[in-house]
Order: structure tokens, then sequence, then C-alpha cells
């Protein structure tokens, strides 16, 4: 027998801290597939916390919904864990916009995490992506990876970015692999254009644009840097991006007496991207940890041939022709970027290497309405699947361990009874339900407005009155 999700639309809610206007792989992520799910019918919003003054309910192009709710940030933009007490807000959302399905993003979220363990307490379907790698041997890996075994124990599927993601997130939370996929990321190809005009031809020029903090490996950038401009009198520096590793490179710069060949472009909006890398020749990412890294895709897109370290899920993104890769060590790097700069010069007479054919291959290889497809498969998969009773749920916490087993299941337990309190004190039949968005009319007015838009002063007819002056 068909279920009943898998025969109308669904209503799907998004929840992670790391969304707009904060800038990165994850929030490019959830706006994109969003968007997509919504172009394929169905209805999603995002929960995120605040940002600034940014607080309550915002539409955003393509009338996303999204739910800024008030929290304490901790560190790097991840939220202050309460554990329930962000369950009454989470459960009024929930059934006020009547979601079937609660997608959490990325294992750093604190609202990930808690939304949910509130979405089982009340019989959600679950689905969960995880958009990074995380070690097994330092205290704060450990710490994390018991509690994404907490989270995952009862999550109904998992999604990686990437195989070697998948196969840690396998191993951190000791899932079945069959229970997870892998969706890479992707990017939106004709915002990434190449533009040869832009280029400096005097020049052979390195683009880096990345947060400027150490798991970036930017001691790598700092060390390859003096090395690369001492061998290549040609070659300089563009690098965007902030962050708390920023002064090691102008320090660096300052040292070394390089200002006039390397420039600093401090934060980069999503906007310009492209316009930074057109500028260059050589995109150089040296992370020392990455799942997927959309930077690298933007930047072939681009035209750009791209020197990374092999770390990761970086070498399933993009062919051998389109990458030099390098162990993550000050030597090979500049090894690897010696490697590319003779690969520029020899360019030419490689149809291969032109900027127009990564270009298309690209745009061949990664599309959002791709990812959107495969998720929508992933979201079917677990439509038809039965509710496990309350005593299963506790069986699959307490094997997450021999103490912290107990204290899960005294955690699922809490967040249980705190559900039932609140179907007491707030009933579902109490709580208005909020209007869905109208596609179909906002794409009238948008395609109306173009027409306007478009339309030759001309060609607007006079009034009457106004023919005989």
């Amino acid at each position: 027998m068909t279920h009943p999700l898998q025969t109308r639309p669904l209503n799907i809610c998004m929840v992670s801290d790391f969304f707009y206007p904060a800038m990165g792989g994850v929030e490019s992520h959830l706006y994109n597939n969003s968007q997509c799910l919504i172009q394929r019918g169905h209805k999603v919003i995002i929960i995120t916390h605040s940002h600034g003054n940014r607080r309550g309910v915002r539409y955003i192009a393509g009338g996303l919904k999204v739910y800024h709710v008030p929290a304490v940030i901790v560190y790097s933009n991840a939220s202050l864990p309460t554990f329930f007490c962000t369950f009454p807000i989470f459960r009024q959302i929930f059934i006020r916009e009547q979601i079937d399905i609660v997608h959490g993003h990325q294992a750093f979220s604190t609202f990930c995490h808690e939304a949910l363990l509130h979405a089982r307490s009340m019989g959600l379907k679950t689905v969960f992506t995880d958009h990074s790698l995380l070690g097994f041997a330092d205290a704060s890996g450990i710490l994390l990876n018991k509690l994404l075994k907490f989270t995952l124990s009862d999550v109904h599927h998992a999604i990686c970015v990437s195989h070697t993601s998948k196969e840690n997130t396998v191993l951190r939370a000791a899932l079945d692999p069959h229970q997870v996929s892998v969706i890479p990321n992707a990017i939106i190809a004709d915002q990434f254009r190449p533009d040869p005009g832009a280029r400096d031809a005097a020049w052979i020029t390195v683009v880096v644009l990345s947060r400027l903090v150490y798991r970036k490996g930017i001691d790598l950038l700092v060390a390859a840097v003096p090395h690369i401009c001492e061998l290549c009198p040609r070659v300089r520096f563009i690098i965007g991006g902030d962050g708390p590793m920023r002064i090691n490179i102008e320090q660096m710069r300052e040292r070394h007496m390089l200002q006039d060949r390397v420039e600093l472009l401090g934060s980069v909006q999503a906007a310009d991207v492209r316009s930074v890398l057109v500028r260059g020749d050589i995109f150089l990412n040296t992370s020392l940890t990455e799942a997927f890294c959309i930077a690298i895709v933007e930047a072939a897109s681009c035209g750009l041939l791209v020197v990374s370290t092999r770390v990761g899920g970086i070498p399933e993104v993009l062919p051998r022709y389109m990458i030099t890769f390098a162990v993550p060590e000050e030597d090979h790097v500049v090894e690897a970027l010696l490697e590319a700069v003779g690969r520029v010069d020899d360019r030419s007479s490689h149809p291969e290497l032109a900027p127009s054919h990564f270009h298309s291959q690209v745009k061949k290889m990664y599309s959002w309405q791709n990812v959107a497809e495969r998720t929508e498969q992933v979201y079917s998969k677990i439509a038809h699947l039965e509710e496990p009773p309350l005593i299963e749920r506790f069986r699959r916490y307490y094997g997450c361990g021999l103490v912290a087993g107990k204290l899960f299941c005294l955690v699922a337990a809490v967040d249980f009874l705190i559900g039932v309190a609140l179907a007491w004190l707030w009933p579902k039949e109490r709580i208005e339900r909020a209007r869905n968005f109208d596609h179909a009319k906002y794409a009238a007015i948008v395609a109306h407005n173009r027409i306007l838009a478009n339309a030759p002063t001309s060609s607007f007819q006079q009034p009457d009155h106004a023919a005989g002056f």
C-alpha cells in the first residue's frame, strides 16, 4: 500500500545554525537545495538562530520562509545547547507549518541536534546531512562523535556530501551504511562563467578564497607564498576571506615585503566571488580537512586550474586534468604550485585546459536540480517507514554506551514527557495553521515585473486626454 506521504507534496523543515546572512558551504547548500525542492512542488521552511536584529519570520527569494529563533551564540556561529528549551517553539513551528519531515544539517549545529530530538518525540520523519569530517583522537572529536551517535541512533536516514564523508560518519556514529546516502554539493554554473578579459596577462595570478582559520591550512599558505614569489617573479596572490589567522598573512607580507605581490581583500560577499575568481589563473586550496569543498568547483567553473591538498573528499570532486594535488606539507604545496604555473604557461596548446571547456564540464557534472531530485528520493524512501514504539527508541539509545546509553535514554524520556505536557497545555487543535505561500501568484507577479522592466518607454500607450499636446 502506498504511504500518503508518497502521494502528495511534502512539508519539509530544514534546520541548522548555519544560514544566511552568514556565508559558507552549508548556508549555500541549504538555500539552493530548498529553492529547488520548492520548484519541485514541495513546501520548505528553514529554522535557524537569530542574526543581530534579524529575528522572527522572514521571506527570501522564491517564497522561502525562514524562522530566525532567538538564541545565544557561543562559538563559530553555533548556538548555546539547551536540550529542552527549544522544544516549545519548535513544536509550535512544526505544527503551524504541518511539517512531515525535519531535515537537520551539520554536526556542529546545536539547533540541528535539538530539532531532530524534538521531531522524534513528536513522531515526525527525520533526515540528517553531514557536511564535515571529524577525527577520533582529540577531545572535541570524541565528545561530538558521541553526541552524533545519540542523534543518529533514531534518525530515519543520513546524507553525506562525499563517499569519504560517508565512511567517516558511519564510523563516528556506528551506522548501518545502507542507511547513509551520498549526495554531493553543487553550484549554479551559469553564475560562474569564465571571463578571460578580466585576467592581467602580465601576471600569473593565484587566487585564494577561504575562511582564514587553522583547519583551512593557513599555516601552509603563509609558508608557501614567500617561496613561490621568490621562485616565480611573475606570480602574484589575491587572498579573499577573513578570520583569526588573517594577522599571520599580514605579518608574512610585511616580513617579506610582498605588498605588491600579495593582495588581501578581506571578507568577500557571495555576489562578488565570481568577480574575484575570474581575475586568476590558478586557485589554491590548502585545507587540512574537507568533506567536499564547493570553492574548488566554483573556481573550475570560472576556468581556473586548481591546486589543492589531497585531503578528505576533495579527490572525488573534480577530474584529474582540472586539479593538481599536494600532500599537506609546505614543500609539496610549493611543488604543486610550480607544476600548475607551468601548465598555465602551456595552456594555449592544450584544448582540454581551456576555461570554456572547464566551465562546460563542471556544468554537466553539478546541478542543484539533481541534488534536490536525489534528496527527494531519500524522502520517498523513508515515507513508508513505520513509527517504532517508544521502547524501541530507548533500546537504540541504550546501545550508545555503558554510561552514555543510560544518559541518552534519560534525555529522550524527559523530552518525550515534555512533549506530552506541551500537548496537554497547547493541544494541536488550538495552534493556528500558517497559510501556504502562493508560488503561482508570486511567479506571475515576477514575470509581470520583468516585462515592465524590459519594455521600452514608447511602448506604453498615452492616455486619451494627452493626445492633443
